[in-house]
Formats: C-alpha cells, sequence, structure tokens
C-alpha cells in the first residue's frame, strides 16, 4: 500500500485507508476522499510542493503534509 504521496503524477488509484487527525479526517471526507473513493495525480508541484489531485470531477490542491496521511491502492 502506497501513500498518496508516492503514486506518480498521471497515476490512478483508489482510496483504501486515512492515517490522519479526527479534524483532517473531517476535513478530507468533506472534499469527497474517502475510502474506496478514485482519485488521480495531476500535477505535482517541485521540492514537496503541494499536489493536484482529481476526485470525481472535482480538481484540488493538497499540501504534501496532507497527501502523506492517505493510503491509496494503485489501479492497473
Amino acid at each position: 500500500m502506497l501513500t498518496l504521496t508516492a503514486l506518480p503524477a498521471g497515476n490512478r488509484a483508489t482510496i483504501s485507508q486515512l492515517h490522519a487527525s479526527p479534524e483532517l479526517s473531517q476535513r478530507l471526507n468533506a472534499l469527497g476522499l474517502r475510502i474506496g473513493q478514485a482519485i488521480e495525480i495531476i500535477r505535482r508541484a517541485p521540492w514537496h510542493g503541494p499536489l493536484q489531485i482529481r476526485v470525481g470531477t472535482t480538481d484540488l490542491i493538497m499540501r504534501e503534509s496532507d497527501a502523506h496521511c492517505i493510503h491509496v491502492t494503485p489501479q492497473r
């Protein structure tokens, strides 16, 4: 199992676990990031900058520290 930060840009995955504080988990849930949800990395900023991700038809910008809390299973 990988964290979202380990997924290369252009790849898709399914969220398998969230290891975050209750506050962050609530915020991620409100943004549509739930276990079983498909997610795609659109692009990464250099030097550990934020990630642009797509959940359904919504694009989000996420800090790398928050993305590290999301465990995913790559889609083949």
